[in-house]
């Protein structure tokens, strides 16, 4: 049984502790005002790009002469996995999540005998999946030093991931991300980046427009920016989805804090209460004998 100063240490101990994790809950909660503010100005833009897109590719999809980002490569062999995680854990399971999901997707592929490379974005990734998957590791991109992600952030990955898709590196690539929904849920997502995919609306006729160029000549020119834009928007709902679970993980921390500083106090006022009983008993004692 820990003797009076062990407790006490302990107790002192566990307070420090609970400084550390509620100041860092409040810095997240003003950081995920404005992660979640960027994340969701993002949306629109994004999902009119996918609807202006789809209706694009849709026209040049099939056509012998439309941009390689559209076609593909015409092969389903090797397959770039980006799997975009945080550059700092003490954020609950969010960077867990999305290595489970990409690991459930290596498993998939390599079961169909496909080759898998792997393209990591943030540290806590790459530590994770270096494990067991080193080997597959062609890259990485460190984002340490930024402290607001812009989308000069996404255009480095998105040129990266272009340049290795025009050496031949893969035939397909896709991101995989948290998409936020609210501090306590966050949704991990694969997103299909090349060949582009891109979704139509549904149950709406394609509007009949005559483009000057080409839609190939556009699609060559807006796809490379699409891609950008969706790298982007992964960024930004890892971003809120990050600062969304630190501050959720760090409030249950701060919690548990306080209940151990409530049970190590209990017990600590029971042991010292005991060491006063036997001091009062040992001078009675004493007091009888004499």
């Amino acid at each position: 049984m820990p003797n009076l100063k062990d407790l006490k240490t302990r107790i002192e101990s566990v307070k420090s502790t609970r400084k550390i994790t509620k100041a860092m809950q409040m810095v997240s909660a003003a950081k995920l005002r404005r992660a979640q503010d960027a994340a969701e100005a993002g949306r629109p833009y994004a999902d009119r790009m996918n609807v202006v897109m789809g209706n694009l590719s849709a026209a040049a999809a099939g056509s012998e002469t439309a941009p390689k980002l559209l076609a593909g490569t015409g092969q389903d062999q090797t397959h770039l996995l980006v799997v975009a995680t945080a550059e700092r854990g003490l954020c609950g399971g969010f960077n867990s999540s999305i290595v489970k999901l990409a690991r459930l997707k290596i498993q998939e592929l390599e079961a169909m005998g496909k080759t898998v490379k792997i393209l990591t974005v943030g540290k806590k990734g790459r530590e994770q999946l270096r494990r067991d998957h080193l080997k597959k590791m062609i890259g990485h991109i460190d984002l340490s030093e930024v402290k607001r992600i812009g989308y000069n952030n996404a255009s480095d990955v998105a040129k990266d991931i272009m340049a290795r898709f025009d050496g031949g590196e893969f035939d397909v690539a896709t991101i995989f991300f948290n998409r936020f929904e609210s501090v306590i849920s966050q949704i991990p997502t694969a997103q299909q980046l090349i060949p582009a995919d891109f979704e139509t609306e549904e149950g709406a006729e394609r509007p009949f427009y005559t483009y000057e160029p080409g839609e190939e000549e556009i699609l060559a020119d807006l796809l490379p920016r699409a891609l950008t834009t969706q790298v982007f928007t992964a960024l930004l709902e890892n971003g809120a989805s990050e600062q969304g679970a630190r501050m959720s993980a760090m409030d249950n921390a701060t919690r548990n804090a306080g209940e151990m500083i409530e049970k190590l106090t209990i017990q600590y006022n029971r042991s010292r209460q005991a060491a006063i009983t036997n001091e009062l008993i040992e001078i009675i004692s004493g007091a009888e004998a004499l």
